[in-house]
């Protein structure tokens, strides 16, 4: 026996003690029934030892393991005190070894998903180090040439200046997404709505797209058939910024001589914007990863194609604010359609 283990010890004794003292009595009470010592008396006593014993130490070991188990329960705070009251010990350790099994295996899902929110942390700032460090160290490389007696050259002046606001205006750009992005994730209020005709707004955006379209020979196309209003219910502002997220990523991942299609579909009284292309497609394995800040297919050419790796996750975060959904269909070699809804409302409503 481990006699520093005073509590158990204690307990040991204790009961011991009470043990004893329960024999005596019994011995008492039969010696002053049966006088003497016989076969009759030994059983009995024997019997009755035994059953007070069970008894004992039955209420004994619950309760004094009960207020052991109960002691780290409360320390852990996750059972209401009202769970145990007016039940039985041994219920009691009925609940609380339910509740530790169930406290054990939310913890294990909660370290877990720690592991995954971890790499997902270590990614991130990966991605953004990288993604900021580009054009710091152009900037950076353009000035100090400047600054060791290039400004001295009229023509090397320009140049470098140039390509420094350019790096500079790049830099700006991931702030302000990620600036609107951070906005976008903590804003509690809901974004204000209102109905409005979307087939102008495709319109709109594809003619500031035009220019982009046209250097990488990509046709844009929008049916002829959508005279007519089609009125939905949104932010006009954020979903400008989602279509044109949407079609400028549609001709920035694009092949030369590629298409842009734009559509509508009526689906369980919601309009559906389509917008598709015949570009290389994604793999499969990617299609959940798409809408992760900084996240990029091709890492090499997505960056060469310029833009703050910050677009898709945006577009998730505007259409999930107007509670509807954004679907991805894409198979590799043959192009990507991105959609999303929106609730359809009457031209009267507008």
């Amino acid at each position: 026996m481990n006699l520093n283990n005073k509590e158990t010890f204690r307990f040991a004794f204790i009961t011991a003690l009470q043990i004893t003292f329960f024999a005596t009595l019994l011995v008492g009470i039969l010696t002053y029934f049966f006088h003497q010592f016989s076969f009759l008396f030994c059983l009995i006593f024997a019997i009755l030892v035994a059953l007070s014993s069970f008894i004992l130490l039955t209420i004994k070991v619950q309760l004094f393991i009960f207020q052991k188990v109960k002691k780290i329960y409360d320390d852990f705070s996750f059972l209401e005190s009202s769970t145990i009251i007016n039940k039985s010990s041994a219920t009691d350790l009925n609940i609380i070894s339910r509740e530790v099994s169930k406290f054990a295996s939310d913890k294990k899902l909660e370290i877990e998903a720690l592991k995954v929110r971890e790499e997902y942390r270590r990614e991130f700032l990966g991605n953004i180090s990288h993604e900021l460090k580009t054009p710091l160290f152009t900037v950076q490389g353009y000035v100090s040439t400047l600054l060791d007696g290039g400004f001295k050259d009229k023509t090397i002046r320009k140049k470098y200046l140039a390509r420094a606001l350019n790096g500079v205006e790049r830099l700006i750009y991931i702030v302000e997404d990620l600036d609107t992005i951070s906005k976008l994730e903590i804003s509690d209020e809901p974004i204000t709505m209102t109905s409005f005709d979307i087939v102008p707004l495709i319109q709109n955006v594809m003619d500031l797209l035009e220019m982009k379209a046209n250097k990488k020979d990509i046709l844009m196309t929008f049916d002829d058939k959508y005279t007519k209003p089609i009125f939905v219910l949104g932010n006009y502002e954020k979903i400008q910024q989602v279509v044109t997220n949407l079609i400028e990523n549609s001709i920035k991942y694009g092949k030369s001589g590629g298409s842009t299609e734009i559509g509508f579909e009526e689906v369980n009284n919601r309009i559906q914007i389509d917008i598709r292309d015949n570009g290389e497609g994604i793999d499969a394995k990617y299609i959940p990863r798409l809408f992760e800040r900084f996240f990029r297919v091709d890492k090499s050419g997505s960056r060469n194609e310029g833009g703050s790796g910050l677009g898709l996750a945006i577009v998730k975060h505007i259409i999930e604010a107007h509670n509807e959904k954004i679907i991805i269909q894409s198979e590799l070699g043959k192009g990507s359609q991105f959609s999303f809804t929106l609730q359809k409302r009457e031209e009267l409503e507008a």
